[in-house]
């Protein structure tokens, strides 16, 4: 399917540059999750049916960051997910990870202080330099959230593999618009709320086979259990990393299943094109070189106060405006958020 075939999925109010906060849903997830809620309010439905699109979003998923579904684990959050990582670690670890990285990538190590593990941080655009024998895992977010500062994965995973250490990245401001070799990383994990555009409640993550031997499987219920295992002692786990599972969130990767075949379908190549030409576009209005990220952020004192009076969506994040852009934004969007800010200019 082409992007402009895909277009008419979406039909967003003029203005929203927010996509790093969440993302708006095509219409054949949102009819999706709206049959499934009525099936709910009348008691009509089958949670069984519903639950089959869990394994259809993880396939989805597994295809755009290139792995197999068999080694991608399904969660609630990042942080959750990370934090079985987090508890695998040896004591008294080194964990690497950039001095802005968003808190989903960081309080999971921070909360294992009682076992000696140790958060060192580095700036993003030194990182990799700073990678050496004393670290353990390097964790990094792929695209900042602060800052849209994309990260060479290819460079961060030869650097931590010339280290023996772990490289965990928090892929939820990357995936869905930024092309991408989960493979290179020993853990890929992501939301898919914001650039996936599905309801908040859905994550999954690559395991690497390193991985899958160190971390156990502490938030395992009974949904992770060979042939849906209701009562007993014994724990029948599978052996790929569906074994990590927590139970999925029904409404939601009801609607994540159309969703994320749909952005598979229309292909992250031509999503990313788009995203950042866009981008570029609105960096070139106020003055700016051209990036290669779909998030923008800029230091435009004003630019908030005007935003908001122009009926423009967008964040600020450490002071500095944060725009979004993703496939259902257009030109006339970007000229809309340049015609608010005539007359301003990065400090």
């Amino acid at each position: 399917m082409s992007l402009s075939e895909a277009l008419p999925m979406w039909d967003p109010d003029p203005g929203w540059l927010n996509t790093a906060s969440y993302g708006i849903p095509p219409q054949v997830g949102w009819d999706a999750l709206q049959r499934t809620l009525e099936e709910w309010r009348s008691g009509r439905g089958s949670w069984e049916v519903w639950e089959q699109s869990h394994d259809s979003a993880r396939a989805s998923y597994a295809a755009l960051v290139g792995v197999r579904p068999e080694d991608v684990l399904s969660g609630s959050t990042v942080s959750a997910a990370l934090a079985l990582i987090a508890a695998a670690i040896p004591d008294g670890s080194t964990v690497l990870v950039p001095d802005i990285e968003f808190a989903s990538n960081v309080f999971p190590w921070t909360a294992q202080a009682h076992r000696g593990v140790q958060v060192v941080t580095a700036p993003v655009d030194r990182l990799v330099e700073r990678i050496d024998d004393t670290v353990d895992v390097v964790a990094v977010g792929l695209v900042q959230s602060a800052t849209g500062e994309v990260s060479d994965l290819a460079a961060l995973s030869a650097a931590a593999r010339g280290a023996d250490a772990l490289l965990v990245v928090d892929a939820t401001q990357a995936v869905g618009w930024l092309p991408v070799d989960a493979g290179l990383a020993d853990a890929f994990v992501g939301d898919t709320y914001k650039w996936l555009m599905t309801p908040r409640g859905a994550t999954f993550g690559y395991l690497s086979p390193r991985l899958q031997e160190l971390v156990r499987p502490l938030q395992t219920g009974w949904s992770a259990a060979v042939d849906g295992q209701y009562y007993g002692l014994e724990a029948r786990l599978p052996q790929d990393a569906s074994r990590y599972d927590q139970a999925p969130t029904w409404f939601t990767h009801v609607a994540a299943a159309p969703t994320l075949d749909l952005v598979r379908r229309i292909g992250v190549d031509a999503i990313h094109e788009h995203d950042v030409a866009l981008a570029n576009a609105f960096r070139a209005g106020i003055g700016m070189a051209p990036g290669d990220s779909a998030i923008v952020s800029a230091d435009i004192p004003g630019a908030e106060e005007r935003f908001r009076e122009a009926g423009i969506r967008a964040s600020v994040r450490g002071g500095r405006l944060r725009v979004s852009f993703h496939v259902y934004t257009t030109q006339a969007d970007v000229d809309l958020a340049l015609d608010a800010l005539d007359g301003l200019a990065p400090a």
